[in-house]
């Protein structure tokens, strides 16, 4: 159980929740699928899959939660096929044109045909509560599909307070400094070899640099000529690479091999067990990176949180 990115909110007031109270919230808002004339559902699902039953698979205090989200698929083109048909025929026996307004209406008639037999995507979010470091850290690509995840949570729960942690200075300045070397990297950090580089003015470009010594002439050149650091590459205390982005985001969440040594060192054949294992492994981690990062990154502005 390694997550692949990691959103990460910060709960502003002191939160704790047990397993069982969690497991009974989410219970109220578990997964079913769609029904026959549905395009979209979602809920809660057993993060252990095939593996388990419980909504809530929880480790040392750190509570593992699991959204599905199904949605029916019809092409576009095929929908548009029939609804060109349906329209043709009725102006053949009525002799008349169909317009924009009815064809909308056919459409909608045509989609709801086809719901039945439409196919399924069907995607798995995860996240984990972490109320004794007081975050919500959620395996996700975009800060939209984090925040709706964590939207689905508090509706779930009634109240969710978190908001995604700030930090003193802005993000793009420090990732600018470590790069750029106006600000000392921290011994933590170790920089990888991709960054993004964006034009701060209103029609500025972007530069994509991948597979390259950050230290290059070809880099500074371009920092020389303003332009600022929105994504960087980086290696966590020689065990933890990752892409760290201008809001935070962490993504391609690569855990090192004295991480993967750990694992492999549990001499467990059960499935549960190893799973449980790798999740006990990379929350602990986190639970350093987390608050080791936002102190690289400048320090955290918890002014906006209530302390118990």
């Amino acid at each position: 159980m390694w997550f692949r990115n990691a959103r990460v909110f910060r709960f502003t007031k002191p939160f704790d929740i047990s397993a069982e109270e969690l497991e009974d919230k989410l219970g109220a808002d578990a997964f079913k699928p769609c029904g026959p004339q549905e395009t979209t559902r979602q809920g809660w699902v057993p993060p252990l899959g095939k593996h388990g039953e419980l909504l809530v698979h929880s480790a040392n205090g750190y509570h593992l939660i699991a959204l599905r989200k199904e949605e029916k698929i019809l092409p576009g083109p095929v929908v548009k096929e029939a609804v060109e048909e349906k329209a043709e025929a009725i102006e053949i026996e009525q002799g008349r044109k169909v317009r924009r307004k009815e064809k909308d209406e056919i459409k909608e008639q045509v989609m709801l045909e086809m719901l039945p037999q439409a196919f399924s995507r069907n995607r798995r979010s995860f996240a984990y509560l972490a109320p004794k470091d007081g975050v919500l850290v959620v395996d996700a690509g975009s800060a939209k599909q984090a925040e709706d995840l964590a939207s689905t949570l508090r509706k779930s729960l009634g109240s969710l307070p978190v908001r995604p942690p700030a930090v003193e200075q802005a993000p793009i300045f420090t990732l600018t400094g470590w790069l750029n070397e106006t600000i000392d990297l921290p011994g933590t950090v170790a920089l990888g070899d991709e960054c993004e580089l964006k034009d701060p003015s209103e029609d500025g470009g972007v530069v994509r640099c991948k597979g390259l010594n950050l230290k290059a002439d070809e880099i500074r050149n371009h920092l020389e000529a303003g332009m600022e650091v929105t994504k960087l590459a980086i290696t966590w205390d020689d065990n933890v690479s990752f892409m760290l982005d201008e809001e935070l985001g962490i993504r391609r969440l690569k855990f090192g091999e004295t991480l993967q040594d750990q694992l492999d060192d549990v001499e467990v054949d059960d499935a549960v067990a190893k799973f449980d294992a790798a999740f006990t492994i990379m929350t602990l981690e986190l639970s350093k990176l987390i608050p080791g990062l936002l102190e690289a990154m400048g320090g955290e502005d918890r002014s906006a949180i209530v302390e118990e």
